[in-house]
């Protein structure tokens, strides 16, 4: 482990155990290490005699499943593992749910009480500390919602003793909250490391890398690696995509080509933050004229749209699906990009997703107008490939039931047996139709092609146990569909 970040574990093991009624706030840069920190910190957690790792949530907007985003979804995620670990805590949590079935849908102030406070405060006096640890709480859609969960943490009081650990970018909204007062919370600042020693474990981490590779030729030098380190500026998110981005390639000649180009283009834009200048160096390969012509970029921009609107991670098969595309196509058009974008090697295998949430924001805010990406741009192109699929594939009997009056199959079966394009076209095609603006031809679609298999579709989310989605989805649609 570098000795950054066991240091940063060690001070913060310390800080758990002598101030066991202050929370703990974490607070580093995009790509400084906060995530890794976190899980490793819960492994630790996990064998500690002294200490319960009551449960973690790790929120994530790169993963496209709303519910890492939701902070709503934060704390009946921690009452449902404490309770898989506390049988005493699991029989608190079911006496309370007895008299409040829908706590988890209250608001976070009143989810505090019944799935956390309440239960906790049936459990015997113990002296072991009860931890949960919240990772990149930035990720979450709503901050508003945040600040409500970090003032429900702020005045939870009950009969044992716990403690929030919780990483986040330094968001100002966070900072200036009145719950960021030094009685509540200690917070720990990953820019005051030593930056020395940051770049002393980058550059292991690099060094590292390169010379696990059984090459012949030596295509790097020392100092080059020393140069790289100091270059990614104490971000091992950088570290890790020059690596990815280099050794792409089998060939030490490129390989050195690839190292040059780093080091070039980070000695000319030394004003760019060192993770733009990664990103615009693999998309400027990616659009090489010698390579890749100006529908092929366009084709990529779009795959790369859909990926980031995306509500789950899909397949290559089954956006080549939605998209009217061939999954061929796909897969090599994410070649290019594979440094930044995570491609499963199964065309279908669920995972498409852009390795670090700041490659999306480089894309949608400030990379040039050539890679500029519009989120319309990926919810039309997912809103009209959802109802072509539905359209295409809803059938008397979809799900290929037996019998009307035998009880719907597993939903396991159902998820082997019907395509992830289908259950996807089902499950969120009205949430990119109402990120569109209005207009005839989509509501044109909906209504004649669309309404006619509306039974078919009831069927679908039925069988994936879906009725309550299925409900809000039509009330969400009268409010944005236009009769014709």
């Amino acid at each position: 482990m570098p000795g950054t970040r066991l240091r940063v574990l060690s001070e913060i093991m310390e800080r758990v155990k002598s101030e066991p009624r202050r929370n703990l706030l974490l607070h580093g840069l995009a790509g400084t290490g906060k995530t890794s920190i976190a899980i490793t910190l819960c492994r630790m957690l996990q064998v500690d005699p002294d200490v319960v790792l009551g449960g973690a949530f790790f929120c994530s907007r790169i993963a496209n499943t709303a519910k890492l985003s939701d902070t709503r979804c934060i704390l009946p995620t921690l009452a449902v593992s404490l309770a898989e670990h506390s049988p005493e805590f699991a029989l608190a949590l079911a006496k309370e749910l007895d008299t409040n079935s829908r706590a988890s849908l209250k608001s976070i102030t009143l989810q505090m009480t019944s799935l956390v406070q309440q239960p906790l405060d049936g459990l015997a006096c113990s002296g072991r500390l009860i931890v949960f640890v919240i990772d990149a709480l930035d990720e979450c859609s709503d901050k508003i919602e945040i600040n409500r969960l970090l003032q429900a943490i702020s005045v939870l009081k009950c009969s044992v003793t716990v403690k929030f650990i919780l990483t986040s970018r330094p968001e100002v909204d966070i900072d200036i909250s009145q719950i960021s007062t030094p009685n509540w919370v200690s917070i720990m600042r990953l820019r005051d490391i030593d930056a020395i020693q940051v770049s002393k474990d980058i550059h292991m981490y690099i060094n590292d890398a390169f010379s696990r590779q059984s090459l012949d030729e030596t295509w790097y030098t020392e100092s080059e690696v020393t140069s790289l380190a100091a270059r990614a500026d104490g971000l091992f998110i950088f570290a890790a995509t020059v690596i990815s981005y280099i050794l792409g390639t089998r060939s030490p000649n490129w390989r050195r080509a690839r190292l040059q180009k780093i080091l070039s283009a980070i000695n000319t834009a030394a004003a760019i933050a060192p993770l733009d200048t990664m990103y615009d160096l693999v998309l400027t390969r990616a659009a090489n004229p010698l390579e890749t012509d100006a529908e092929e970029l366009e084709e990529t921009k779009l795959v790369l749209a859909c990926i980031l609107t995306a509500r789950v991670p899909l397949s290559v098969r089954a956006l080549a699906e939605l998209l009217d595309r061939n999954a061929i196509d796909i897969h090599e058009s994410l070649q290019q990009v594979s440094a930044v974008v995570h491609v499963p090697d199964q065309y279908d295998q669920q995972g498409l997703r852009t390795l670090h949430a700041s490659f999306g924001d480089y894309l949608l805010e400030r990379a040039d107008e050539r890679f500029r990406i519009s989120t319309l741009h990926g919810d039309d192109a997912l809103a009209r490939g959802c109802l072509n699929i539905l359209v295409a594939r809803l059938h008397f009997n979809v799900s290929q039931s037996r019998s009307s009056y035998k009880p719907n199959p597993p939903v396991p079966t159902v998820l082997d047996s019907m395509p992830l394009s289908v259950r996807y076209a089902c499950m969120h095609w009205v949430y990119h139709v109402a990120r569109l603006p209005r207009g005839p031809t989509l509501d044109d679609d909906i209504y004649n092609n669309f309404r006619p298999r509306f039974l078919f579709w009831l069927e679908v989310m039925s069988v994936l146990g879906e009725v309550q989605r299925a409900a809000a989805m039509l009330i969400s649609a009268k409010s944005i569909v236009r009769p014709t």
